[in-house]
């Protein structure tokens, strides 16, 4: 494939649940062949590449983000082989392939943290982060789990406390530790070496602890939110301070990104800080020694999205990563699917479609977004997720958008599995949304999709361009991208009442005509219906 090294600049990314995406052997859980035989449908879509969600040896405590070995594939989800047919296939298909590396804690059944928690002397004790307990026997700090609870685990062998982000059965690795580095260094060049084209890197700021084990302050009630953590969970009490996003991260970024750059390849770091995370952001992707994206949540976050906020957010980007790059989501397999987290109209879900791929940075695609399906209803018997079944029912986990992807109209599994039970149920009302129903209307959101990231592709500037002029005008949000010559001026109305505005004087040519981009009349004005853009491209531009 070709080499260039700013593939990843505004590349479209397309992330992959494989528990949810296809099952090859009727086992009712999707695995490496199945992706490998609905590659071609992802090709269709026009992507750049695709993210494969993890798929490494687990005890499935977290569905493989508790890995317990990071250079082989879980039984449930195939063999290496089948892994290299995954990048054959997509490869020849032209599209890059990207796996999640989940550094920042292991699985307590990985033979690292069993030799840790052998002994205080083994080869291994410092590789975990161990304490000792308070006089009293409580844990070393007020440190608090995104699963709920203590961040610290009582262990009676080596008689001290573990930390743990997330679950119990997660201990988090010692990033203090060189020889840690060493190890995960080992790791990325192992699936490099593979032949994948970058990583998606889970809870990028969660690696570095404070080696002093610092109390976190308590948090200003007011700042308090809910994009990292439920609401439900006391984690947003605190600021995070000392438990995740210290600055000797930078050091093992750093070491990172020279082990992927004789590959050309890329990664983008998830950033989960409630505060800061445009700011972590900025710090991650700046100059060529780091991360090439990083991601925060601020367009995964439960409200919708207005014009003043997404000028806002782009804005603070501008100020905080001007010398970085931010990759965009609306979903992902933590959040509840923007179709039902913003009760978005169906002239709604174009419309932000279409925003995504005119904005700054990369964008993701979460698998059956691009059919517009709503958030699952999952009962509390076919619960999967240990988030879920901690805080329901006011938070009802992950499930909601984790459930099978939809091939089919014709059967109860959607053609996702030929089992009579499935991992996950498929809900009834999904299947009305298949792919086969989809690519059978003309209507339908997913030639919306096609033809947005075709647009995004046809031109530079919205690839790669900067963006300008950002303004905010009741309910219409315009800016300009610009790059090598060519100038694109974007506005899109996110209201429900038609609007009237007058773009940028100058010799403009109408595009996207195909995604309902307005055109201006004869004078010069442009008459925007509730969720209407309009593109339009300056003539003859010159940077």
């Amino acid at each position: 494939m070709a080499k260039d090294p700013d593939w990843w600049r505004g590349a479209v990314i397309y992330q992959i649940y494989p528990r949810s995406y296809q099952d090859s052997n009727g086992d009712g859980v999707g695995d490496l062949l199945g992706i490998v035989r609905r590659l071609p449908y992802i090709a269709s879509l026009g992507v750049d590449a695709v993210w494969i969600s993890p798929f490494f040896t687990s005890p499935m405590k977290d569905f493989g983000y508790d890995v317990a070995d990071y250079c082989d594939v879980d039984p449930m989800f195939g063999t290496l082989a089948d892994f290299d047919a995954v990048i054959e296939t997509a490869h020849a298909l032209g599209i890059k392939v990207m796996i999640d590396l989940v550094l920042s804690h292991t699985s307590d059944q990985h033979p690292w943290f069993k030799e840790s928690r052998a002994s205080r002397d083994n080869a291994k004790a410092d590789w975990y982060v161990w304490a000792e307990a308070n006089p009293d026997g409580t844990p070393p700090n007020n440190w608090l789990s995104i699963f709920g609870g203590s961040a610290w685990q009582w262990d009676g062998g080596r008689m001290q406390y573990y930390l743990h982000n997330f679950l119990t059965s997660q201990p988090d690795l010692n990033f203090h530790e060189p020889e840690v580095h060493d190890a995960l260094l080992d790791v990325a060049r192992f699936w490099l070496e593979r032949g994948v084209d970058g990583f998606r890197l889970d809870t990028i700021n969660f690696y570095t602890h404070d080696k002093e084990l610092r109390n976190n302050p308590p948090l200003d009630p007011a700042l308090r939110t809910s994009r990292t953590a439920p609401a439900v969970n006391p984690y947003n009490w605190q600021e995070h301070l000392y438990d995740k996003s210290r600055p000797e991260n930078l050091i093992f970024l750093k070491k990172l990104r020279a082990v992927m750059k004789p590959f050309n390849a890329a990664a983008v770091g998830e950033v989960g800080d409630e505060q800061r995370g445009l700011e972590i952001l900025g710090e991650y992707t700046a100059g060529d020694d780091l991360m090439q994206m990083c991601y925060a949540f601020e367009l995964l976050s439960g409200d919708q999205p207005t014009a003043g906020y997404v000028a806002e957010v782009m804005a603070k980007v501008e100020e905080v990563a001007a010398d970085g790059w931010a990759c965009w989501a609306y979903s992902n397999h933590d959040v509840t699917r923007h179709a039902t987290r913003w009760q978005l109209t169906p002239p709604a879900l174009r419309g932000f479609t279409t925003l995504m791929m005119c904005l700054k940075g990369s964008a993701c695609i979460y698998q059956g977004e691009e059919l517009g399906l709503p958030e699952a209803e999952v009962g509390f018997d076919d619960l999967q997720d240990p988030y879920g079944i901690e805080f329901w029912p006011e938070f009802k986990g992950r499930d909601g958008c984790r459930t099978p992807m939809v091939w089919e109209r014709s059967n109860a599994s959607g053609g996702f599995s030929t089992a009579p039970r499935t991992w996950l149920p498929v809900p009834g009302e999904h299947l009305a949304l298949s792919v086969e129903a989809a690519e059978a209307d003309p209507g339908a959101l997913i030639h919306h999709y096609r033809r947005a990231i075709a647009l995004r592709h046809a031109h530079p500037a919205l690839m790669k361009g900067t963006l300008e002029a950002l303004a905010v005008e009741g309910n219409v949000l315009s800016f300009t991208r610009r790059h090598a010559g060519e100038e694109i001026f974007f506005a899109l109305n996110m209201g429900e009442a038609p609007v009237t505005i007058t773009p940028p004087a100058g010799d403009w040519t109408w595009l996207g005509a195909e995604l309902n981009s307005a055109h201006p009349g004869a004078d010069g004005k442009v008459h925007l219906g509730h969720w209407q853009p309009c593109i339009m491209l300056r003539a003859k531009a010159r940077a």
